[in-house]
C-alpha cells in the first residue's frame, strides 16, 4: 500500500526534527521530548491512516461503469460523457481529496466531482468527460481515489482497475455508426454519374445510323424499316471513377501537439474524401505507406468498404509496431507489468519485467479482459508479439519513433504508385497525401510521378501542412523561433508545389479543422465544403 504525506505532515516532521535538534544542542530534555512527541504523533497518524484504508478496502470499496458496453465510439474532437459510480460498503464515510482517471495520454479527461466524500454504505456517482483529439483505440484503465485519513496528514491512492475502451473515428464517419445503413441513408447510395459517353447501359441516348463495328443486337428494326436504312440504338453509359487514396504515414508526421500533427488532419481528410466518393458510387482503394507497406485495400464500393478503410487507417497509422515505436522490448515489458499489477495482482505476483517469457504468458491470459480485440503487430519475436498485443488490446499508447524514415517511405510510395497504375480496374483519380516533394531531395518520387499517364489518371496531390504542428512559446525568443521554423516550412512547401505543377499535377488544399472546433455531440456534415479537396492550381 502506498501512502503519501501531505504538506501539513511534511511541516510537522520538519518542525519535530528541528525541535529535537534544538533540544539536543541546548541539552534541554523537555524541548527534545516535545519534538519527539511531534514525530511520534506523526507516526501514529500514519499507522491509523493505513489501518482505516485497509478497513475500507477489506469492507469492499469498488468502482463500476454504468454502461453495459465496454467500448464507446466517438468522433475526433468530440466529448463523451461516461457515468460511473464508486461504492463504499464500510460503515464509515471515506473522504477523498482528488479523483482522477488513469488513461491513455491520447485522451483528455475531466471528472466531477473531483473531491468530496463517499458516504457510508452508499455510492458516489461520477461523471467522466472524455475528449479524444486523435484517431485510434485508446483505453481508460480505471479511476484513482486519493483517500485522506484523519487528521488529514496522509493520503493513500486507491486505484480501481476497470478497463474501458474509447474508439475514436474520423469525424466524417461517425454518422455511419449512429444511423441506419441503407434505405434513407445516403452513405450506401450506388447511383452512377451519367456521362456523355456511349456504351452499354440502360438509358436510351439516341437513334443513329449504323456504323461499321456496331453489334447487330443494337439494331432498331422497326425504326430502320420506317426510314429505309439501318438504325441502331445508342445507350448512355454510367461513368464511375476508380479512386485511389495514397497516404504517407511516416512516423515523423506525428510530430506536434496532440490533435494538431500533420497525420491527425490527413487521416480525417482521407476518410472524408473516401466517404464522399463512395456515396457517389465510385470504387475507392487505399494504400498507406511508411518505411514498409502498412495497408493496401483494392477498390470496392459500399458502406462496408468505407468502414474497412477507416479500420485500415486506424491500424496502419498506429505506432505500436516494433519499427514505428520508441519503446523497445524492455520498455514494453515494464508497461505491461505496471498495467497488470492493479488489474490482476495474482497474475503479476512474483513476475519481474526482466522475466519476459513468463510475463508474456501471463499477459496472454489477462488480455481476455481487454475491451479491444488484439490486432496484429509487426514484431521480431513471438514473445514481443504477445506483449505489444497486450498494449493494443487495452488501448495503451506508445510514442512514435524519433528516427525519421523519409527515404524509406519515398521508396514505398514509388512502389505503390507503380502498383496502383498497373492494377485493374484502371485508376481514374489518384489522391496523394504527403509533404510537397522537392526534386533535389526526393528524386525517386519525381521519377515515379513522371511515369503516370496524365491523360488517363487525374493525379491530385494534397500537401500535408506542418505549420499548425509547430509548438509556440509565449516568450519572445520562443515565438521568434516558431516564426522562423514556420517560414522555413512554408518556403519548402511552396517550392515543392511548384515542382508538382511543373510535372502537371494538381495541387489540392484541404481546409484544416482543429479538434477544438468540432461541434461536440453533433453529426458531421456529409459533403461539407471543408471535406472536399479544393484545387488551387491546375496544370
Amino acid at each position: 500500500m502506498q501512502i503519501h504525506p501531505t504538506r501539513a505532515a511534511v511541516d510537522v516532521a520538519i518542525t519535530g526534527i528541528g525541535v529535537v535538534a534544538v533540544g539536543v544542542a541546548t541539552q534541554q530534555a523537555a524541548i527534545a521530548s516535545w519534538g519527539g512527541a511531534l514525530i511520534l504523533g506523526l507516526a501514529i497518524a500514519r499507522a491509523v491512516t493505513m489501518l482505516n484504508v485497509a478497513r475500507v478496502r477489506a469492507a469492499g470499496f469498488e468502482m463500476l461503469w454504468r454502461h453495459d458496453r465496454r467500448v464507446r465510439q466517438a468522433a475526433r474532437g468530440e466529448t463523451l460523457e461516461i457515468e460511473a459510480e464508486v461504492r463504499n460498503r464500510d460503515t464509515r464515510a471515506a473522504r477523498y481529496v482528488e479523483l482522477r482517471a488513469v488513461s491513455s495520454p491520447n485522451l483528455s479527461i475531466e471528472i466531477e466531482p473531483r473531491e468530496g466524500e463517499v458516504p457510508a454504505a452508499g455510492r458516489l456517482e461520477v461523471t467522466v468527460r472524455v475528449t479524444a483529439p486523435r484517431v485510434g483505440r485508446h483505453g481508460i484503465h480505471g479511476l484513482s481515489l486519493e483517500v485522506q485519513g484523519n487528521p488529514g496528514l496522509f493520503e493513500v491512492p486507491l486505484t480501481f482497475a476497470n478497463p474501458y475502451g474509447i474508439e475514436v473515428l474520423p469525424h466524417a464517419y461517425v454518422h455511419g455508426i449512429r444511423t441506419a445503413q441503407g434505405g434513407r441513408s445516403r452513405m450506401t447510395a450506388n447511383a452512377g454519374r451519367p456521362g456523355p459517353f456511349s456504351g452499354d447501359g440502360y438509358e436510351l441516348r439516341e437513334l443513329r445510323e449504323h456504323q461499321p463495328g456496331d453489334p447487330f443486337k443494337r439494331i432498331a428494326w422497326k425504326a430502320s424499316a420506317r426510314r429505309g436504312q439501318l438504325m441502331v440504338r445508342d445507350y448512355e453509359r454510367e461513368e464511375r471513377d476508380v479512386v485511389w487514396l495514397l497516404l504517407d504515414a511516416s512516423v515523423e508526421l506525428w510530430a506536434g501537439a496532440l490533435g494538431n500533427a500533420p497525420l491527425d488532419a490527413a487521416i480525417d481528410q482521407v476518410a472524408a474524401v473516401a466517404q464522399r466518393h463512395l456515396a457517389r458510387g465510385d470504387r475507392v482503394g487505399l494504400a498507406v505507406a511508411g518505411a514498409r507497406p502498412l495497408a493496401y485495400l483494392s477498390p470496392e464500393r459500399g458502406a462496408k468498404h468505407g468502414f474497412s478503410i477507416v479500420a485500415a487507417l486506424i491500424a496502419a497509422s498506429d505506432t505500436l509496431d516494433m519499427d514505428r515505436s520508441d519503446l523497445d522490448e524492455a520498455d514494453v515489458a515494464a508497461r505491461v507489468l505496471e498495467h497488470m499489477r492493479p488489474l490482476d495482482p495474482e497474475a503479476a505476483r512474483r513476475v519481474r519485467a526482466t522475466d519476459m517469457d513468463r510475463l508474456a504468458r501471463r499477459a496472454d491470459k489477462v488480455r481476455r479482459r481487454a475491451p479491444f480485440a488484439a490486432g496484429e503487430v509487426y514484431v521480431a519475436s513471438k514473445r514481443e508479439r504477445s506483449l505489444r498485443r497486450y498494449l493494443a488490446a487495452f488501448g495503451i499508447g506508445s510514442p512514435a519513433r524519433l528516427e525519421p524514415e523519409r527515404v524509406k517511405t519515398d521508396r514505398t510510395l514509388c512502389k505503390f504508385l507503380s502498383r496502383v497504375i498497373a492494377e485493374r480496374p484502371r485508376a481514374s483519380v489518384l489522391y496523394v497525401w504527403s509533404p510537397a516533394p522537392d526534386s533535389s531531395t526526393r528524386p525517386e518520387l519525381e521519377q515515379a510521378l513522371n511515369l503516370i499517364p496524365r491523360r488517363r489518371v487525374d493525379v491530385r496531390w494534397v500537401a500535408m501542412d506542418h505549420i499548425p504542428s509547430v509548438p509556440r512559446d509565449a516568450s519572445p525568443i520562443g515565438g521568434a523561433v516558431a516564426d522562423a521554423v514556420s517560414e522555413r516550412i512554408r518556403v519548402a512547401q511552396e517550392r515543392g508545389e511548384r515542382e508538382l505543377r511543373r510535372l502537371g499535377i494538381r495541387v489540392e488544399r484541404l481546409r484544416r479543422r482543429s479538434p477544438s472546433n468540432f461541434r461536440d455531440g453533433t453529426e458531421p456534415r456529409s459533403g461539407d465544403e471543408n471535406d472536399i479537396p479544393r484545387r488551387t492550381n491546375a496544370a
